[in-house]
């Protein structure tokens, strides 16, 4: 059984006569919420001088915390999907919320991946010299206290955590109400397992109460906490935008294309196009839109129509489409820039490649955008002009990925243009300081 989370502050008060009966009523949300900065701030700065030895022992030791508890942690998770319910509208996030033991083993493997990635604290790019003898350099350390909100989907709690912690920052994780006895359970196995290996308290700390106020309150304690990390859909990020008082690296919608060129290689096409939607159709970098050549179109496009509408994917399709393909459903204008996050995909005829971009530069989201080509100018240009953090050539739009790219697991993938873009790593949750080596310079 799951212990009491060490990284879980009180929230009982005296003890209170009622009808005969003791009621204990939770403390105030602004008092919750000060206590639970209070700590993570108090722990930052121990955390940022933990040597690389003890962090890399935490993060197996969590790792192997996480398999010994497999059962309770689905026991957890069952909880919260009977809550949930089965209703249809209701299943690609049932998918994103639901935990198995292949995708507790992979949260274990992702820690274990981040203990094996090279420290990045104390790294310093370069020094230089001054005219005057002063040596100038700039080393990267932590940003400090993370906050990161987020929905649905457990496993964000592991690769937060484990990310946060190698990369020496503390994390305040805020997981969406569906999931919080799944969210509370990884945590307590998360903190507990990493303070027996020296990590202070407070490093991993998570917010236990699912009360809506709490948000909103969070997003304004900038005192304590250095950067916000939303993880959700358009209302957790309309949220963000409207309450934060503190920095934020938005991970938003992932409204992904690919382009199917007249130069691509058909059997290739099909294998990238199909991976991309049916693998994981529930993930932000499953593809949305699939525009098509015309010329490819004639003698592609009906055939892999078939083959998705045989994978239950329901294929919604241009005038052009439609007249290709009788399994094709006319498409709305809403369809075409929506986040499914399901077994549907809008599809376009498009002219040529400049049609193509000009449809992503209206309806994309600047996450994931992919081209399927053997034309290598036309290659390059796509990458040069589509704007998204991450552009892919003849490749699959569900790799852009932080453990797909070799970053370990991800903190998310950033659509912000600021400080980072696309899967975020390591080295996208430090910052620099500059640092000074003088003789007894002054200024003159």
């Amino acid at each position: 059984m799951l212990s009491n989370p060490h990284n879980q502050v009180d929230t009982s008060v005296e003890p209170v006569e009622s009808m005969g009966v003791e009621v204990v009523p939770p403390i105030p949300i602004p008092e919750y919420v000060h206590s639970v900065v209070t700590r993570a701030k108090e722990a930052a700065g121990r955390l940022a001088t933990l040597s690389t030895t003890v962090k890399n022992r935490a993060l197996l030791a969590m790792a192997e915390a996480l398999e010994e508890q497999k059962d309770a942690l689905l026991a957890a998770n069952e909880l919260d999907l009977e809550a949930f319910g089965a209703a249809p509208e209701k299943k690609a996030m049932a998918d994103r919320l639901r935990l198995t033991a292949k995708r507790i083993a992979e949260m274990a493997a992702g820690l274990r991946e981040v203990a094996a990635l090279p420290d990045p604290l104390g790294d310093m790019p370069k020094m230089w010299t001054r005219p005057n003898g002063m040596q100038v350099g700039r080393v990267r350390v932590p940003i400090g206290v993370i906050g990161i909100v987020y929905e649905s989907r457990p496993n964000v709690t592991a690769d937060s955590a484990a990310l946060c912690l190698k990369s020496g920052n503390v994390c305040v994780l805020r997981g969406g109400s569906e999931a919080i006895h799944s969210n509370t359970a990884i945590s307590t196995v998360l903190s507990e397992a990493a303070e027996k290996a020296g990590v202070p308290a407070g490093a991993i700390s998570f917010v236990a109460r699912p009360d809506r106020d709490i948000v909103p309150l969070l997003l304004k304690q900038d005192r304590y906490i250095d950067l916000i990390i939303p993880r959700g859909g358009e209302s957790l990020m309309r949220v963000v935008t409207e309450h934060a008082t503190i920095p934020v690296i938005r991970h938003d919608a992932g409204v992904c294309h690919i382009y199917v060129d007249a130069d691509a290689d058909p059997a290739m096409a099909e294998r990238i196009c199909f991976n991309a939607k049916v693998q994981r159709p529930s993930t932000c970098n499953a593809v949305e839109t699939l525009l098509v050549h015309q010329s490819i179109a004639r003698h592609w496009l009906s055939p892999f129509i078939e083959k998705l509408v045989e994978a239950k994917v329901e294929v919604r399709g241009c005038q052009k489409t439609c007249q290709l393909s009788s399994s094709a459903k006319p498409a709305s204008d809403d369809d075409f820039g929506k986040e499914f996050l399901d077994l549907t995909i809008a599809v376009k005829v498009v002219k040529h490649v400049d049609e193509a971009m000009e449809h992503i530069a209206k309806y994309g989201s600047r996450h994931t955008e992919a081209i399927i080509t053997s034309d290598y100018p036309k290659a390059m240009r796509f990458l040069r002009e589509v704007d998204a953090g991450a552009v892919l050539v003849n490749a699959s739009t569900r790799l852009n990925d932080g453990y797909q790219f070799g970053l370990g697991a991800e903190i998310g993938i950033s659509t912000s243009r600021i400080h980072a873009r696309g899967p975020m790593g390591l080295e996208e949750l430090t910052c620099f300081k500059f640092i000074v080596l003088g003789s007894g310079q002054v200024r003159e």
